[in-house]
């Protein structure tokens, strides 16, 4: 962990710990190069490539903000970056991914398998594989954000609630601050790590899974290596509705900050009451901003 701490220091922003009331803090991943964390485990992972095998390039498959995370990466680092991107994933998100100068490989979401495209794609060019979750160097690039936070707050505080897709950056903060006690934050129908957790194996998302906002959080099932992490650690979790998630986003924008449905989860769990009561400090993290325009204005206003 430290040593990718070393690797991200002069990449990743060191986002602000902000306090919230007494004892409580939200750490400001949102303000994160790239709109969220995930730049951290993709440049823990990409410099560590060879620069002889840098030019076949990188790819990756990721509803935006892990492509973004990669494109920022790879471009740091003189790669060609191919992303596997659903084809109704947020226009911003799209957007941001191209702008970084990486080429989207877009497929249909219900009918197609992205982690097939990308390993296809990746076989192809020599390129390396980057997913966004199932890896241990991304893992701990993730995990970067757990140290900054003890190093702000000057100890680890007794509870780190952090929203949840594949677990990534859950698993990296269990493991960089095993003293905290990690809550995973996940909407409703897509809690899969919270039940995985409860029942002691993996469970996988139905088929009937339920629309969410939370296009950052629609895994289908968590890597063996995020939730044996979460499992070894302790960690429990908890499921948010998407009402609630839209007064989590309010409730950021009411603070100047600007935070996706996704990233707004954990914070959604404690305007809710949700989280088991504690002593000692809370922090909250809020993973990232990047929602379209038009769907972030129809939260504010209460439309949508």
């Amino acid at each position: 962990m430290l040593a990718a701490a070393g690797r991200v220091k002069d990449m990743a922003i060191r986002t602000p710990l902000l306090p919230l009331g007494p004892g409580l803090w939200l750490k400001a991943e949102s303000l994160q190069a790239g709109g969220a964390f995930k730049l951290r485990g993709a440049y823990n992972r990409l410099a560590q490539v060879a620069v002889a095998d840098r030019p076949r390039g990188v790819v990756a498959f990721s509803s935006g903000n892990h492509a973004q995370g990669v494109a920022l990466a790879a471009r740091r680092l003189d790669m060609p970056a191919a992303i596997v991107m659903p084809a109704d994933a947020p226009r911003v998100k799209l957007d941001g991914t191209a702008a970084l100068g990486a080429e989207i490989v877009p497929y249909h979401r219900a009918t197609e398998s992205r982690e097939r495209i990308a390993a296809d794609l990746a076989a192809a060019r020599g390129a390396v594989l980057v997913p966004s979750f199932d890896d241990v160097d991304v893992v701990e690039g993730q995990g970067t954000t757990g140290l900054e936070i003890a190093e702000q707050l000057g100890r680890a505080p007794a509870r780190i609630v952090v929203p949840c897709g594949g677990g990534g950056l859950a698993a990296g903060i269990a493991l960089a601050v095993p003293e905290a006690q990690v809550i995973v934050a996940e909407p409703e129908g897509w809690d899969d790590m919270t039940r995985s957790l409860a029942g002691g194996t993996i469970v996988e998302v139905g088929a009937d899974a339920p629309v969410t906002a939370c296009d950052a959080l629609q895994t289908r099932r968590v890597a063996d290596i995020t939730f044996g992490a979460l499992q070894a650690a302790g960690a429990i979790g908890v499921a948010v509705d998407e009402a609630e998630i839209r007064a989590a986003m309010r409730h950021a924008f009411s603070l100047g900050l600007v935070v996706e449905p996704g990233g707004a989860v954990a914070l959604a769990a404690w305007l809710a009451g949700k989280l088991p009561v504690g002593e000692g400090d809370t922090v909250i993290v809020a993973s990232g901003r990047n929602v379209d325009p038009p769907a972030f204005a129809r939260v504010i206003r209460g439309d949508g």
